[in-house]
């Protein structure tokens, strides 16, 4: 017997970048948002005026690294700053600052967006706002 599972549709990744968006603009955040499904794969991105360019390379790292390992790029950050410095050489892993948040369903990631271009607790609260209007 197969399983069935959720995803993330074009139409609620094109909702989260516009919630997301908007909250930037509500906050008056120069950031980039990326929206990726469960394997790192982009859906979406908005890379907001004033924002450095730069930012659109973080925020799909973020978003890719909270979707394939299925928890909050914070996670990660606060792994390495504890002193656990060899998980730097972990593969395929390389947007561990905060800011980089999975959409759960029902227990699964079903994906991810990465925000960047702010301080890190403000890209993580632009992820959110984002989130939260699929859920």
């Amino acid at each position: 017997m197969l399983a069935t599972k959720n995803y993330l549709t074009q139409a609620a990744a094109q909702k989260i970048l516009d919630a997301a968006n908007k909250y930037a603009a509500d906050h008056n955040l120069a950031v980039t948002i990326a929206v990726c499904d469960e394997g790192g794969h982009m859906l979406g991105l908005i890379r907001r005026d004033g924002c450095a360019p730069l930012s659109a390379y973080i925020a799909q790292e973020k978003a890719r690294t909270a979707a394939m390992g299925k928890r909050e790029t914070r996670v990660y950050e606060e792994i390495i700053n504890n002193g656990r410095h060899a998980f730097l050489s972990a593969p395929h892993v390389s947007g561990m600052l905060e800011g980089g948040v999975n959409i759960e369903i029902d227990g699964h990631t079903i994906g991810a967006v990465g925000v960047s271009g702010v301080k890190s607790a403000e890209d993580a609260a632009t992820a959110k706002a984002g989130i939260a209007a699929i859920l």
